[in-house]
């Protein structure tokens, strides 16, 4: 009686798989001598003779149900006579029959299969639409780019120490990846942004590539007079946001035992940065910071870009490493202190990388990066005036050393 209850279950399960994918595309049949091949009826069935199959332990009976499912999908294929002939409905339909099979070994694995194949088939206009008209050429090659080197080369890459101990290409690599990710995702938040002049946003996407060159460049057209100082500075102070936020992406790459520890202090100085932009945007008589569109064919990132930064990453922590290897504490210090004039996310991998925070080295790496970040502060300040005058950088310097003392000060608390 047990086994009779379980194999109801599965049919249960395979008949409510079946009901779910045939509805969508019972929807979408059409009707006539151009309807589509199958709709509820035969999405269902096919559900229940998978499940059916399945139930009876014939492997053959298994593999005469794919085979029949299959040469019905072909043979509909060569009669349809529409505009535009697909395969979509065909494969769902092959796919209704392996999910009915699956409902027999895990039906929750069978569901979730069955409810993403639904989606996929729901949003076939919005799928179109994006990959027609609003996804361009560039993104298409960067996006493949991305994908071949997450997927082929990362696997690839040894996961060892190398350089007596001091690089592991596989780290290495990962923060290439992570790089690019950010670049992208920064890319298509401009592209939704410029359409909005969301300054807020815009300025985060910018910061999350660098936010130094952010306060470089929102400071140049101060000094150009293209916009008023507090609007730019305003921009400026909200890419702060998201140096807090890498610092974040950065431990999680590099250590994540570190991630714990720099959650609270991270956000803190993200809050403060956010509150002040705001603060200084909400003042502002114009609010215009929004930047030439971007090209037609503009990629995601720029792969060069990102191997320098990442060359210029790694040469800084190998560095910051051997000066600790061969000066101790005082020279992880100094290399710390060096590397956050350049880009503090640099210090932030180079010291994280020598100690876990539970080590006795730990107090040492802790205040490497409080004084890297306020090394990095004074730094930016300094950007600020060289690019965009006094009045910009007034603006700006406060801002930015606010949100770095934020960040220290709930690291130093807690």
């Amino acid at each position: 009686m047990q086994g009779f209850y379980a194999a109801l279950a599965v049919l249960a399960s395979a008949l409510g798989c079946g009901l779910l994918m045939g509805i969508e595309r019972e929807r979408r049949k059409g009707s006539g001598p151009h309807r589509a091949l199958a709709g509820v009826r035969s999405f269902t069935l096919a559900s229940l003779t998978g499940a059916a199959a399945a139930l009876s332990g014939s492997v053959a009976l298994l593999g005469a149900g794919a085979a029949f499912v299959a040469a019905l999908g072909v043979v509909a294929y060569a009669r349809d006579r529409s505009e535009n002939p697909g395969v979509a409905t065909e494969i769902a339909l092959l796919l209704a029959y392996l999910i009915g099979v699956l409902c027999a070994s895990d039906r929750l694995l069978a569901a979730a299969l069955a409810v993403m194949v639904t989606g996929l088939l729901a949003l076939r206009g919005p799928l179109h639409e994006f990959s027609n008209h609003w996804l361009q050429p560039g993104e298409v090659r960067s996006g493949l780019v991305l994908a071949a080197l997450v997927l082929l080369v990362f696997p690839l890459v040894p996961n060892q120490p190398m350089v007596q101990g001091l690089l592991n290409p596989q780290v290495v690599f990962r923060l290439v990846i992570v790089l690019l990710v950010i670049q992208s995702l920064a890319h298509v938040a401009r592209r939704l942004m410029q359409a909005r002049q969301a300054v807020v946003l815009s300025a985060l996407a910018s910061g999350f590539v660098s936010s130094t060159a952010t306060i470089a460049s929102l400071g140049m057209d101060v000094r150009t007079g293209k916009a008023p100082a507090r609007a730019q500075a305003a921009g400026a102070v909200l890419s702060c946001v998201a140096t807090a936020l890498h610092v974040l992406v950065v431990a999680a790459t590099v250590q994540p035992h570190w991630l714990p520890y720099l959650a609270l202090p991270a956000l803190a100085g993200a809050a403060m940065a956010a509150v002040w932009g705001l603060w200084l945007l909400w003042g502002a008589a114009d609010q215009s910071t929004a930047k030439a569109p971007l090209q037609a064919d503009a990629p995601m990132f720029k792969l060069r870009d990102v191997v320098l930064i990442t060359l210029l990453l790694t040469g800084i922590q190998v560095g910051v490493a051997w000066l600790e290897r061969t000066q101790g504490n005082a020279g992880m210090m100094a290399g710390a202190l060096l590397a956050a004039l350049a880009d503090v996310h640099a210090a932030a991998a180079a010291v994280l990388m020598h100690a876990l925070p539970t080590e006795a080295e730990a107090i040492g790496v802790e205040r490497a990066l409080m004084a890297a970040l306020l090394v990095h502060a004074v730094s930016k300040s300094v950007v600020a005036w060289v690019s965009g005058g006094g009045a910009y950088a007034l603006a700006v310097a406060p801002g930015v050393l606010a949100h770095t003392l934020a960040f220290v000060g709930v690291l130093v608390l807690i």
